[in-house]
């Protein structure tokens, strides 16, 4: 007879609630179209992240919108946007860009294409 009980299936994964501790809003007020890049000295400061902390910061080198970072990094949106908010506070990440009330039309179009089409290639 075998004793070795196997862990029930599912029980590695992570629950996106508590990679967030519980939080459900973000620290810094960070729209879903807001393009979000690392900063420079992030690569330098990766080993201070978790796994998932230091895939967003990969990911940021191409400044994808908060909302193609949740898609790529499989995470639910609003988990998404408290851990990028979390790294925007600690200084890896900084927010590129997002539509203002005196946004043109044309600025309001470039974002919403560079989201649409980020989104795309996922």
């Amino acid at each position: 007879m075998d004793n070795h009980f196997s862990e029930p299936r599912g029980s590695n994964i992570v629950r996106p609630y508590s990679l967030t501790s519980g939080r459900t809003r973000p620290a810094v007020e960070l729209a879903l179209e807001a393009l979000i890049q690392a900063l420079p000295q992030s690569a330098d400061r990766q080993w201070e992240l978790d796994d998932i902390n230091a895939a967003i910061v990969v990911l940021c080198q191409e400044s994808p919108s908060v909302a193609e970072i949740a898609a790529r990094v499989g995470l639910p949106l609003g988990v998404a946007r408290v851990l990028v908010a979390d790294l925007v506070e600690s200084g890896h990440l900084k927010i590129l860009a997002t539509l203002k009330e005196d946004s043109t039309d044309s600025e309001r179009r470039e974002l919403i294409e560079r989201v649409l089409s980020g989104l795309r290639e996922i």
